[in-house]
């Protein structure tokens, strides 16, 4: 059986934390559109990372960019390390206002890294979380979950056991 190997990167740094639920709720799309089964672990990071075949990145606003944890942790891989997989790009923040992280921060890091980010980021303000705005995040979630599924659909898998995702939001901060 083929095997599909999606990392969520998650910095969250709250209990409980939107950021993990987001990455969750990617996940779970991600799942359906791709028909996967598997189950969420921790590991070693930078060695699931290297053999991803796709990434998750979602970070918590601050001070108008992403976590200095989501950072740091992209600082410490080598060159090379996350070129041409594509990613998923996914933040949380107290209100709207701060969408545009996710063009003027996140993207222009993975595009200098080499990832290759899909068109469409999800942001999810704090109401967007069992609120009205629930159903429009819902949506954003499904289109880009859709967007990397459609990618990872054209591209040549892996030989292996199982389609599986790893976690790492209790890795890297929340818990």
């Amino acid at each position: 059986m083929n095997m599909m190997r999606i990392v969520v990167i998650s910095g969250g740094l709250g209990s409980p934390s939107s950021t993990r639920v987001l990455g969750d709720d990617i996940v779970t799309r991600l799942r359906e559109a791709l028909a996967l089964e598997g189950e969420e672990l921790d590991a070693h990071v930078v060695e699931d990372v290297a053999s991803a075949d796709a990434l998750v990145v979602v970070s918590p606003t601050f001070s108008a960019s992403i976590s200095g944890l989501v950072k740091s942790f992209f600082d410490i891989l080598e060159p090379d390390t996350v070129r041409g997989k594509p990613v998923l790009m996914a933040a949380t923040g107290g209100t709207e206002r701060h969408s545009l992280m996710l063009e003027f921060a996140m993207r222009p890091l993975l595009s200098y890294l080499g990832a290759v980010p899909v068109r469409t980021a999800v942001f999810a303000a704090t109401a967007d979380f069992g609120g009205p705005g629930a159903a429009g995040l819902d949506r954003r979630v499904k289109v880009a979950a859709g967007e990397l599924a459609a990618v990872l659909a054209s591209t040549p898998r892996r030989a292996s056991e199982a389609d599986d995702f790893v976690d790492f939001a209790t890795l890297l901060g929340a818990r």
